[in-house]
């Protein structure tokens, strides 16, 4: 079921087999990867803000972003974004895409920090 940022909320915010599959089971490279996409998120979230009434450059950061989350087994974020990437100028869509970023950076915040331990 759908709720209304587009997330599916039965879907984990991170699929780390997915990740695993991508990377070859290469840990390393699934850290840098998740690394890169908090960056992205952060920088996207940014510039999405920033993005005005110019609805081509919004559905190009969207579009962007939910490549770059689903590419790593963010679906959820993946996800809000495709709900949003045709609703540009509207504050609802920045915050239903913020709300599901946030979670994902927390998640990613989790995963590393438990790597590294």
């Amino acid at each position: 079921m759908l709720d209304n940022s587009g997330k599916d909320a039965g879907k984990a915010l991170l699929d780390g087999a997915h990740l695993h599959r991508y990377t070859g089971g290469d840990v390393a490279l699934e850290a840098e990867l998740y690394g890169l996409l908090r960056g992205q998120i952060v920088s996207t979230l940014d510039a999405l803000a920033r993005a005005g009434d110019d609805a081509v450059l919004w559905q190009r950061l969207v579009h962007t972003l939910k490549g770059a989350a689903r590419g790593v087994g963010a679906m959820a974020l993946g996800d809000a974004c495709a709900a949003q990437e045709d609703r540009a100028n509207d504050p609802a869509s920045l915050e239903a895409i913020r709300v599901v970023a946030d979670e994902t950076l927390a998640a990613i915040d989790t995963e590393l920090e438990r790597r590294a331990a």
